[in-house]
């Protein structure tokens, strides 16, 4: 379903380009591109502006859960994203 959006910058109406999957996570020195491959994939809407440029991603509404994936805080049993290095409740490394 696609938005009524102006653009932030210019009041233009923004146009719905697409939906893409983002790769999440991030490349380790020792576990290359392994992270990458567990922490998933989020899906976003792209909207563009075609007066100014500006691009924006939402995530899409409705239908399945796109959010991020989660994993659980082994200290304080809070769940968080699954790419945290530290939890953002208790600090503690994840």
């Amino acid at each position: 379903m696609e938005r009524e959006l102006n653009c932030l910058r210019c009041g233009e109406r923004m146009r719905y380009a697409r939906r893409e999957k983002i790769q999440l996570g991030e490349t380790g020195w020792f576990s290359g591109d392994w992270g990458n491959l567990m922490a998933g994939a989020m899906e976003v809407d792209f909207y563009c502006c075609p007066a100014c440029g500006k691009i924006e991603l939402f995530q899409p509404r409705g239908g399945e859960d796109n959010g991020l994936p989660q994993k659980v805080c082994p200290l304080c049993g809070k769940e968080i994203d699954f790419d945290y290095p530290k939890c953002p409740y208790c600090k503690s490394p994840c």
